[in-house]
């Protein structure tokens, strides 16, 4: 008989936070979720505030008192909530160090004053940088770093082995490609669909278009998430989750304009990258993921036109996102 857990949840009104939460609630688990809704949207926890087995915390990450308190009686955390932001890093510095370094400190301080060991963090394949091994493994050497997103992920990475390490911890970090999917509100993939409904006929694209990208679908990465959890017993366990493949933005574009019926003109706004950080080239070995015996049943064709398809339906996310 499966043994039900009480899960905790950092960003759990957010796109992968509350597909995780409904997953987690349809599996006959508890889950205490806990977000400040600086992103996440209501709307997201609808079904899981159906259940008895769930409770919501609004308090924010940096409120180590309130976050200290939410976590009593917690069996496993997934530390999901952070400033995603990669374009505007170097428009507001503060936010990456605070709301992903210092925010997993105080995770991590709330967990060893709970008595919590186990917890799951969601990294990114941007701690590589521009790396020098493509596709990039697990114990790549680590270039200069190139984003204060990737450096701030890194550092919370590094805190997490840490109390790995001091405190008895077990550890779960992932270094995600990009997510797509059901409440997808954030990337290439949203831009893209929402300058073609404002006009179909023409499409501005941040660099030269060639900008090589992988992207693993939200289920599948969920999926792979609890695989792993299950299957893997050290005591800091690192995996990138992804796919077998990539896709230029172009590719991308083009699976987009498809499913619309559109053929707008494009304009590039020149260089190799978007903006600064924007990684040109990222496609991380997923093979230590797949020897534990998962693989995604979604291409990222499929894992792109199924993220269309939900925001042609849910017309509401953009105007919430407005």
């Amino acid at each position: 008989m499966e043994v039900k857990l009480r899960y905790f949840i950092t960003g759990c009104a957010g796109f992968i936070g509350s597909s995780l939460t409904d997953k987690l609630l349809n599996a006959g688990h508890e889950v205490v979720g806990y977000d400040n809704f600086s992103t996440g949207l209501t709307e997201f926890l609808q079904e899981a505030n159906q259940s008895s087995r769930f409770t919501l915390v609004k308090a924010d990450l940096l409120d180590r008192d309130a976050l200290t308190d939410a976590m009593r009686g917690i069996d496993f955390v997934f530390h999901l909530a952070a400033n995603a932001d990669v374009r505007f890093g170097t428009h507001h510095p503060h936010k990456d160090l605070e709301q992903n370094a210092i925010a997993t400190f105080n995770v991590l301080e709330a967990m060893r004053l709970n008595g919590v060991k186990k917890i799951a963090f969601a990294s990114t394949g941007s701690i590589y940088g521009e790396a020098t091994v493509i596709p990039t493994p697990e114990h790549s050497p680590f270039p200069i770093q190139t984003s204060l997103y990737g450096a701030s992920k890194l550092a919370a990475e590094g805190l997490i082995q840490a109390y790995c390490e001091g405190f008895d911890f077990q550890g779960y970090i992932f270094r995600f490609v990009s997510i797509l999917g059901e409440r997808y509100t954030h990337g290439h993939v949203f831009d893209f669909y929402k300058q073609l409904l404002n006009d179909p006929n023409k499409l501005t694209i941040l660099g030269n278009g060639k900008q090589r990208k992988s992207y693993l679908y939200i289920q599948d990465c969920l999926d792979a998430m609890m695989w792993v959890i299950e299957k893997a017993t050290d005591k800091v366990n690192i995996f990138n989750l992804g796919t077998d493949e990539y896709c230029r933005v172009t590719d991308s574009i083009g699976w987009i304009c498809n499913y619309l019926g559109v053929t707008p003109a494009h304009s590039y706004t020149g260089g190799e990258r978007g903006w600064i950080g924007d990684n040109p080239f990222i496609f991380l070995d997923v093979s230590r993921v797949q020897q534990l015996g998962w693989k995604p049943k979604l291409s990222i064709r499929e894992g792109v036109v199924q993220t269309i398809k939900y925001l042609h339906q849910n017309p509401w996310v953009l105007e919430r996102r407005a």
